[in-house]
C-alpha cells in the first residue's frame, strides 16, 4: 500500500507540533532547555512521520476565539468538579438527583471542531459524550444531574457551539 504524497507546508502543523512539545514538558514536568529541544525535535519527527496518515487537516479560521473557549471549558470544569464533589459528599440537601440523556442538535459539522466538542465534554464530570447522529447532526449527552434538559441544550448551543464554529467553519 502506497501512502499519498503530503505537502511539505502540511506536514509540519505548527498546532499540533505546539501541542505535542506541551504534552512532552507535562509529562517530564521540566521547563529545561534540554527537554524543550527533545519536545520539540520529537514532535517535529513525529508529526513529518505521521502526515500522510492524517486525512483531514484542520482549517483555523479565527483563532483569537481559542481562548475564550479555553476560559469558558476550564470554568465549566471546576464548577462541575464541584458541583459532582457535593453530590459524592451528599452536600446536596436531600436533592432528588436524576441523571438522564440530552439529545442535543447541533449546526456544528467540522470534524476538528466536534473532536474538541467532545473532549471538552468529557473532560467535565457529570457529563459524558455518548453519542453523535452524524446525519441527523444531534449529539446525546448522558448528565449525572439533570434538572433541566433546556439547560443543557443552552449551554452547548450558546457556550461551546459559536466559539467553534468560528474557530473550525
Amino acid at each position: 500500500m502506497k501512502l499519498p504524497r503530503v505537502p511539505l507546508a502540511d506536514r509540519f502543523p505548527p498546532v499540533l507540533i505546539a501541542g505535542l512539545t506541551a504534552m512532552w514538558l507535562l509529562l517530564n514536568g521540566s521547563l529545561a532547555a534540554a527537554d524543550v529541544v527533545a519536545g520539540l525535535l520529537l514532535a517535529t519527527a513525529l508529526t513529518w512521520i505521521t502526515a500522510p496518515m492524517r486525512p483531514l487537516r484542520p482549517r483555523l479560521r479565527r483563532v483569537g476565539y481559542a481562548l475564550p473557549l479555553l476560559g469558558a471549558a476550564l470554568t465549566d470544569i471546576v464548577r462541575s468538579n464541584l458541583g459532582v464533589a457535593a453530590i459524592v459528599l451528599g452536600l446536596v440537601r436531600g436533592r432528588r438527583i436524576r441523571s438522564g440523556f440530552v439529545r442535543i442538535p447541533l449546526t456544528l459539522r467540522d470534524p476538528h471542531g466536534l473532536a474538541v466538542l467532545a473532549a471538552i465534554v468529557t473532560s467535565t464530570p457529570g457529563t459524558v459524550w455518548v453519542d453523535l447522529d452524524v446525519e441527523a447532526s444531534v449529539l446525546t449527552l448522558h448528565v449525572l444531574d439533570l434538572r433541566d434538559e433546556q439547560d443543557w441544550i443552552d449551554w452547548i448551543k450558546g457556550r461551546y457551539e459559536p466559539l467553534l464554529q468560528a474557530i473550525f467553519e
